[in-house]
């Protein structure tokens, strides 16, 4: 009998926060999927259940206990993979926690903990694969950005500039990852969680179903993934968000250029013929091009 075909056969995965929620649901999907998969969690007990059902569905599995925060973890959890089968191509920064105040309400030392596991975590894991992934000539990542951190929500200051920043490293590593065939994407996942319980009625609940996010996951982290994505799911829809520029327009450098844009303010927030930076200097390159044009009328 011939042997199925899967996408992901041969390919190995680190699953960050797999214990449960969101991140045992990417576990398990890309374990069907064919992947070898590193479940990664805080605590042990969690992340050997999640890796057993994975064995026992005929696929292969790791449990590594381990704190995206903590540095020597993360690369023993690296090294502990290599060891077990020879390579990583897929990392998918799920990690996470909540700990939601309005901002008049927060104290700092909550504001630097979301910041400190959401982002450091995801740059530390990032950080212990890339020459993995350099030397390998290989490499898919995703980072677990949000609706909170794109466009805000109430009593998640913490939370939506941890996750908007994720976006702003994707957009660099998918840069400097691009030659060495690494490519970087982010997904914006709208689950039912224990981070989600308490926020979102009994009825969300029910049809935000983690495993309906998770085959995004094919998309941005297979063979033919595209680079730089920010990929929005939730109850089995997905949308796509980008950053763009808007075309703007030239207002000058006189004494009263504060007071004319104000006026041409329509004109420069204006989204048609707005674009997709490929780097972040295109924004430099337009207005120096845009004053050398001013000047010439």
């Amino acid at each position: 009998m011939e042997q199925e075909i899967l996408p992901l056969r041969d390919r190995v995965a680190i699953v960050t926060g797999a214990g449960g929620g969101l991140g045992r649901a990417h576990a398990l999907y890309l374990a069907r999927q064919g992947a070898r998969v590193v479940v990664n969690d805080l605590a042990l007990p969690a992340a050997e259940q999640v890796a057993s059902e994975i064995v026992a569905n005929g696929g292969e599995a790791l449990a590594i206990a381990a704190s995206v925060t903590d540095e020597a973890a993360v690369a023993a959890m690296v090294r502990d993979t290599i060891d077990a089968w020879g390579r990583i191509d897929i990392l998918v920064n799920n990690a996470g926690i909540l700990r939601d105040k309005s901002f008049a309400k927060m104290s700092i030392d909550d504001f630097r903990l979301v910041v400190d596991v959401h982002l450091m975590g995801a740059a530390i894991c990032c950080k212990a694969v890339w020459e993995v992934m350099r030397a390998q000539q290989y490499g898919r990542i995703v980072m677990t950005t949000s609706s909170s951190g794109l466009w805000g929500n109430f009593g998640q200051a913490n939370y939506g500039a941890a996750k908007m920043a994720l976006v702003g490293l994707m957009q660099t590593l998918a840069i400097e990852g691009e030659k060495y065939g690494i490519r970087v994407n982010s997904l914006a996942p709208t689950a039912a969680t224990q981070m989600t319980h308490g926020v979102l009625s009994e009825q969300s609940l029910a049809a935000l179903d983690p495993a309906l996010v998770s085959p995004g996951l094919l998309s941005l982290a297979g063979d033919a993934a595209p680079t730089r994505a920010i990929l929005c799911g939730g109850a089995g829809h997905f949308a796509s968000a980008e950053i763009t520029l808007s075309r703007g327009a030239f207002i000058g450098s006189d004494p009263d250029a504060g007071n004319r844009l104000m006026t041409w303010w329509p004109n420069v927030v204006a989204r048609d013929g707005a674009v997709v930076p490929a780097y972040g200097f295109v924004q430099a390159e337009r207005e120096v091009a845009s004053s050398a044009d001013g000047l010439k009328r």
